[in-house]
């Protein structure tokens, strides 16, 4: 499908989010209304490359003197913590977790520089350190961490947890395998020449990055849909671009990718390790997602008998960002409660 280089470039910049630099605002900035049922802190953590994450603390009210089970969110890769993972955390938090949404490293308002930056290691990174801070939260319990990794950050949650034997249990939503489809493209429709094709220009664009003191960066999401678009791209501009999901720190809605931030995706498949997850996996995905085989082909590599892949039926991708007629809430608690809540 996306055979021409180019237009693989332009497509993965839906997915592969940059942010503009920008201080919150002290009043609501997020795309889902306020819930009172929850206070909210930001708060900092450093990573151990020494990146200073920032992130939206969701704690229930009323906080008794137990211990909580809790669970670092991220993604979809691109989007900001007071988009999907926000409403995600702002959610699970009503429920009786301790929730914390961050945004990655050189994105949103983490620190981190060159901006706009993506690295599977850095990116795979923040989880751990997410749960560095939670495990010393005091009203943390640091044997009780989970985390949720949405679209491209459902690749990271992975492999995070592949290395991280302190998340205790992983749930990943509309999983994209960002590795793979920047290498491969859409359906692994790129081949081992049109990859070297690719790999000419983005360093050639080093060389002129590196001559004019500044990254280009990639184009960003068209405005408006036009009909000869593929529907998940429509999809997409019907969240990023409109009321529904827009956030001017978001690259879906506003801003581009580094081009040369795909080189390191294209060189470092993050999922070699997968089948050695002990802990339990939830992995979700809409019935009609463009992106399903991520899921169920991630599903395929976990070994035992506590991982679970559910399909939403009548979904489609971008359905699982906020649809809260598709989003499976329950579905997530339960997991959630059955493996932090209630393990021993």
């Amino acid at each position: 499908m996306f055979k021409n280089i180019t237009l693989l470039l332009i497509a993965l910049v839906i997915i592969i989010g940059g942010i503009n630099m920008s201080n919150a605002k002290e009043n609501w900035d997020k795309t889902f209304p306020k819930s009172d049922k929850v206070n909210i802190e930001k708060v900092t953590f450093k990573n151990r490359y020494g990146i200073t994450l920032v992130a939206d603390l969701y704690t229930p009210k009323n906080l008794g003197k137990d211990k909580l089970p809790a669970i670092a969110i991220s993604g979809p890769f691109g989007a900001v913590k007071e988009q999907v993972s926000g409403r995600y955390a702002q959610t699970i938090a009503e429920k009786g977790f301790i929730t914390l949404a961050f945004d990655p490293s050189f994105t949103g308002e983490s620190g981190g520089e060159v901006r706009n930056v993506a690295s599977p290691d850095i990116n795979t990174e923040d989880f751990s350190a997410a749960v560095d801070y939670l495990s010393n939260h005091k009203n943390v319990n640091p044997d009780k961490i989970g985390i949720i990794g949405i679209c491209g950050f459902g690749g990271f949650g992975l492999n995070a947890a592949a290395i991280d034997t302190r998340i205790k249990a992983t749930a990943t939503i509309t999983m994209y395998d960002m590795t793979r489809v920047t290498a491969k493209g859409y359906n692994d429709t790129i081949d081992e020449n049109s990859r070297y094709e690719m790999k000419e220009k983005l360093n050639a664009q080093r060389t002129e990055d590196f001559k004019n003191d500044f990254f280009v960066q990639s184009q960003s999401l068209p405005d408006k849909i036009t009909e000869d678009m593929p529907q998940f791209l429509k999809d997409y501009i019907g969240f990023y671009k409109t009321e529904r999901g827009f956030h001017k720190r978001s690259i879906g809605s506003n801003g581009g990718w580094n081009i040369t931030s795909s080189l390191s995706l294209i060189n470092m498949p993050i999922l070699a390790y997968s089948s050695e997850i002990k802990n339990p996996v939830l992995i979700i995905h809409g019935e009609n997602a463009h992106s399903r085989y991520f899921s169920e082909d991630a599903f395929k590599k976990l070994k035992g008998d506590n991982k679970e892949l559910y399909i939403v039926k009548g979904a489609n991708h971008v359905d699982l960002y906020d649809n809260l007629d598709k989003i499976p809430f329950d579905k997530i608690e339960g997991f959630f409660t059955k493996n932090l809540k209630e393990s021993k």
